[in-house]
């Protein structure tokens, strides 16, 4: 039987460093290739020596697909064309390839100019690596080679987000990357045909969550800053610079408006200007709420949420800045946290996941003595907030997924392992369908039943729909026909078309079956017999008495054979073409119960 292998080199059971390798078909495929926000050494990346211990990818892959532009799905790009090698062709969106290659080159800085790391991609490289991108829209079928084909959907969570279609012949995969099931303020929510795959691949970030009413939540998140803004506290939100940040600016924006706050709000430059850039230039994939407003003004023209130098961080007073990266494992928004840590009025709020390893991830974990680099120890007193603002799906968004889709298989990656067990419990339960949960070099192996593709000639089914009523769309149904293969295609046509098609001379095959009945009368009463019992029982089929005594119905002949030695057994002989096979099994089926004492001669 054929089968789909699936192997996560990164974020199989855990979050971060999203790489899964899918063969299918024959071809493989590497599904988004990110870096691990935890890690500063070589686990960072994901363990290509899996695919060849030597040499370069580029003859192991067939092609890589990057779902969307977060680091945990792209960051290892560059590593993986340019410093192990794949020359093959690199699929994303639009939006995906103008943003990428910022937040790479961003990325580079921080751990190259800054940490001084080596053993990195160069800027270089990253120019190179884009240049291997070819950039999709969505809903195209684009045609990998002659074979493999891809096709992708709008997954929600940040701009440019896909979840992709993968099609080889007749067996099918969906990998979702990061999707949201819910709309938000400026983007629509994920959507995807029911297309009904032999695997869907799904992330599971918030496997066991079930969020509450998003309404709440941001009236929640706007008192917080609230008071910390008028016990003249400052206000750190971590982001990362695209997604979150504009969902939270638009949030504060309107409200400062509202309320008519003085307090300055700031966003860290660069980053965040150029992506705001973005969601201006690619207004098409918002929602549209935002597009319809795009006429008036734009919504990413902020009013009163201005750049942040940071010299800001020391002024006096209350302020709200927004700062990236989001999990404070390096850069400005970890900058400012240390300033900031040690004011018990100052409040830092962390509206997203956090990957295990990062500061983040420590505080929330209710740390509040840290050990940063040069082993300084620093005393969180400033107030500590936790407000899901992610743009993932939760457990209910992907049961609501799986049943848009209707895989036959479910597989999850980017989730904790627990989690994950408990998802894929519910999964199997609710769908009788197999889930599988493989960990980071674990190849999980997904047999398939692939279906093959048949013409069928209008005739044969105008013929067929005839014979009887409508059959229901969603059950199978059985046809008879003629099978030809011809030129790499295969067609199902009534055997007279066949005949006439191939110029073939027409052979006629009966069965004939011997069913023994008790019947005390002469040979033709008992025929007499049958026929009126037939009459009685089958009153739509055309049942005709023929002069040679025998009975008819439809192809099938019903003929008694030479007596017996015994006068009240005789031998009933069964004869029907192929056309009839169900009808004729019906007839012997019928006759075998014998006849009633009360049929007429």
């Amino acid at each position: 039987m054929p089968e789909i292998k699936v192997t996560p080199l990164g974020a199989g059971q855990d979050v971060g460093r999203s790489c899964i390798l899918v063969s299918i078909g024959g071809k493989n495929v590497m599904l988004d290739c990110g870096m691990h926000m935890g890690y500063n050494d070589d686990r960072r990346f994901p363990d290509f020596s899996y695919i060849t211990q030597n040499g370069r990818l580029t003859e192991f892959l067939d092609c890589v697909i990057i779902s969307h532009f977060h680091l945990d799905h792209c960051g290892a790009l560059p590593y993986m064309s340019e410093m192990i090698g794949y020359d093959g062709p690199i699929y994303m969106t639009h939006p995906t390839k103008a943003i990428c290659p910022i937040l790479l080159e961003d990325y580079r800085k921080i751990t190259v100019d800054k940490k001084g790391e080596t053993n990195f991609f160069t800027s270089q490289m990253i120019k190179d690596c884009m240049k291997k991108v070819v950039a999709v829209h969505l809903h195209q079928t684009v045609q990998v080679d002659d074979e493999l084909e891809i096709k992708a959907y709008y997954a929600g969570h940040v701009l440019g987000a896909a979840m992709v279609l993968i099609r080889v012949g007749s067996e099918s995969v969906v990998y979702t990357g990061d999707y949201n099931m819910t709309p938000d303020r400026h983007l629509g929510a994920a959507w995807i045909d029911k297309c009904r795959p032999d695997l869907f691949i799904s992330e599971s970030t918030y496997a066991t969550t079930i969020r509450d009413s998003k309404r709440c939540r941001e009236r929640d998140f706007l008192k917080k800053v609230h008071d910390a803004i008028e016990r003249g506290g400052k206000v750190l939100i971590p982001v990362f610079a695209l997604g979150r940040a504009q969902e939270l600016c638009i949030l504060l924006e309107t409200f400062w408006e509202r309320m008519n706050l003085k307090a300055p709000i700031y966003f860290s430059t660069g980053l965040t200007e150029k992506a705001n850039h973005y969601y201006k230039l690619f207004i098409t994939w918002t929602n549209q709420k935002i597009r319809k407003t795009f006429v008036q003004r734009n919504m990413f023209e902020f009013k009163h949420i201005k750049a942040f130098d940071r010299t800001y961080a020391d002024n006096p007073g209350p302020m709200v800045v927004f700062a990236t990266p989001g999990m404070l494992h390096a850069g400005q928004s970890l900058q400012i946290f240390r300033k900031w840590a040690g004011n018990d009025k100052n409040m830092v709020i962390m509206p997203g996941y956090c990957v295990q390893g990062t500061v983040g991830h420590k505080i929330l974990s209710g740390q509040r003595k840290l050990e940063m680099e040069g082993r300084q120890t620093l005393e969180v007193k400033m107030q500590v907030e936790y407000m899901s603002f992610s743009a993932h799906a939760d457990a209910k968004g992907i049961m609501q997924l799986i049943r848009q889709v209707e895989p036959q298989n479910v597989l999850l990656v980017h989730g904790e392992a627990k989690k994950m067990g408990f998802l894929k419990e519910k999964i199997e339960q609710e769908f009788s369908i197999n889930c599988y949960m493989p960990a980071n070099g674990e190849t999980a192996s997904i047999v398939t039943n692939p279906n093959i593709p048949v013409d069928i000639s209008l005739g044969l089914l105008k013929g067929d729909s005839s014979l009887g009523p409508v059959p229901d769309s969603k059950k199978p149904k059985l046809m008879h026909g003629t099978l030809i293969i011809k030129d790499n295609s295969l067609r199902l046509v009534s055997p007279e078309q066949a005949v006439k098609e191939l110029g073939l001379s027409e052979h006629h095959l009966r069965y004939t079956c011997k069913v023994q009945i008790q019947d005390h009368h002469s040979e033709q009463d008992t025929l007499n017999r049958i026929y009126n019992h037939l009459k009685n029982i089958m009153k739509d089929y055309p049942i005709q008495h023929l002069p040679d005594g025998s009975v008819m119905v439809e192809s099938i002949l019903i003929k008694i054979s030479a007596m017996s030695d015994d006068q009240s057994t005789k031998d009933v002989l069964v004869s029907w073409t192929y056309q009839d096979e169900e009808l004729g099994s019906y007839l012997i089926t019928l006759l075998k119960k014998g006849l009633p004492q009360s049929v007429a001669l």
